[in-house]
């Protein structure tokens, strides 16, 4: 990206002043190194969504920002609920994407004993890949009652235990979500499909945490150096992808009814208020409590396999949260205080300290804020701070942000020599694809410690420890 074109506010903060139809700002933050490197077209997407109606404050972008459908990945905006507009795009089609991490009490050498049959063994249990199935058969009416009740319904039968939910984003369930805007179509696809990690940058990791940047609030959360950590990253699978490809079509379509002039197709809207706008967030909500219950069904399969192994690990849930959402929310905006809908495309939320949506055991460290790596390099655990809720509507970055493209990967890499050079440094990696593997690639990524950094210094949310992979099992 040209540097010229952004104004320096600070060595982790560049401005896109405003500019022919822009209504706000752009805000970018990142280091130097990573704006330079960033395609130009994360600029032009920023300055696109900062044109739409009823945008606040900034359109922003997190460190690992990169191009995407419309908004760019990375994106942050929030809408007025009067004048705004609720975006597919700026949620994406990966509804509800996320990541929980597990605690198990374990340490490396524990891991390391029984490291080949667990990694096979998790494989075999953990359905993984494009197009994945489960063992779980719901009919349309079971379906309806996921989509309305998320991990909540699924804690409900037998799915884990009632404290998930209190670690658990929305406490396991999104409100207002209405299973009769989501298509047969959205559903018939997620019939057979919960409880599987799915393909693309998916995965299941076993973590040793070997670095800790911030004692405290680490203590609080119960990490320490040498502990073995679960990470589960998905998300609503085929049937957020349809709701999706559904609803950006009929945005599209009715945008211009609205009065909306769209420079990219792309960012196909809807006003919030309208018919449109509101049938989208129910199905969109729908399909977050899908992602829920998808991740907590993933997290009953993860401890029945290591109950085989490790009778004595509990497994309990440090955290779950989303980075593909439009929430709700209320921030002050010039000291006053205001409901607006927050597009995290890409983007984790962060609340910092004393913020009322959060555990009560939580509230004097801030919110956990889990950036996934690669695997075949490393994961962080964050918290949001005071300064979170001031930087981009207490949003942080959600993992490294790919380098290259998919393509790209395709050309430059191999899969089995990928997952061969990662076992002989003691990362095994279980997959039903070596194309998956080498487009996924740890090369095609950013530096994810250089993206952690710079989420720190820029006050998105502050470190808290490092984790490396043992196992991965990726989609």
């Amino acid at each position: 990206m040209d540097l010229n074109r952004l104004q320096k506010l600070s060595d982790f903060c560049w401005r896109i002043e405003r500019q022919g139809e822009m209504r706000v700002p752009g805000i970018l933050y990142a280091s130097e190194e990573l704006v330079r490197d960033m395609d130009d077209k994360v600029r032009e997407q920023v300055v696109n969504v900062a044109t739409l109606p009823g945008i606040v404050t900034a359109a922003y972008a997190m460190p690992d920002a990169h191009w995407g459908y419309g908004f760019p990945i990375g994106g942050v905006a929030a809408f007025d609920p009067e004048e705004g507009v609720v975006s597919g795009g700026g949620v994406g089609f990966d509804i509800s994407c996320g990541v929980r991490t597990l605690h198990t009490g374990l340490q490396r050498p524990d891991i390391l004993a029984v490291q080949e049959k667990l990694a096979d063994l998790l494989f075999e249990r953990i359905p993984a890949g494009l197009g994945s199935t489960g063992s779980i058969r719901l009919s349309t009416t079971r379906l309806d009652k996921v989509l309305r009740g998320g991990a909540a319904w699924a804690v409900d039968n037998g799915y884990g235990t009632a404290a998930d939910l209190a670690r658990t984003e929305e406490y396991g369930c999104m409100a207002g979500a209405d299973p009769e805007q989501v298509s047969l179509h959205a559903k018939q696809r997620q019939h057979d499909e919960m409880g599987t990690l799915g393909s693309g940058n998916h995965y299941l990791e076993v973590q040793e945490v070997v670095e800790i940047y911030d004692r405290k609030r680490a203590t609080a959360l119960g990490i320490h150096p040498g502990d073995i950590k679960v990470s589960i990253h998905c998300g609503s699978r085929g049937l957020g992808h349809q709701i999706g490809t559904e609803y950006l079509k009929k945005m599209a379509v009715t945008a211009a009814s609205h009065g909306i002039r769209l420079p990219d197709r792309e960012l196909a809207c809807a006003p919030i208020r309208s018919a449109l706008g509101q049938q989208y967030l129910g199905a969109m909500r729908a399909a977050i409590n899908c992602a829920l219950a998808n991740r907590q069904i993933l997290t009953h399969l993860t401890r029945q396999v290591f109950a085989i192994f490790f009778p004595e690990a509990r497994l309990e849930l440090l955290y779950d949260v989303s980075h593909n959402t439009c929430k709700e929310e209320v921030h002050e905006i010039d000291g006053v205080a205001r409901t607006l809908y927050v597009h995290r495309k890409g983007a984790t939320r962060a609340f910092g300290p004393g913020h009322p949506s959060l555990p009560e055991d939580l509230r004097d460290i801030g919110q956990p804020v889990l950036i996934g790596g690669t695997m075949g390099t490393a994961s962080c655990i964050l918290c949001g701070s005071s300064d979170s809720m001031a930087t981009a509507f207490g949003s942080a970055c959600h993992g490294a942000g790919r380098s290259m493209s998919r393509r790209q990967a395709l050309r430059q890499f191999n899969g089995r020599g990928i997952q061969d050079e990662l076992a002989a440094r003691g990362i095994l990696i279980r997959s039903p694809s070596t194309r998956g593997i080498a487009e996924e690639a740890p090369h095609a990524y950013k530096d994810v410690g250089e993206v952690i950094e710079a989420a720190d210094h820029a006050g998105l949310a502050r470190r808290v420890a490092r984790l490396v992979p043992l196992i991965c099992i990726k989609g």
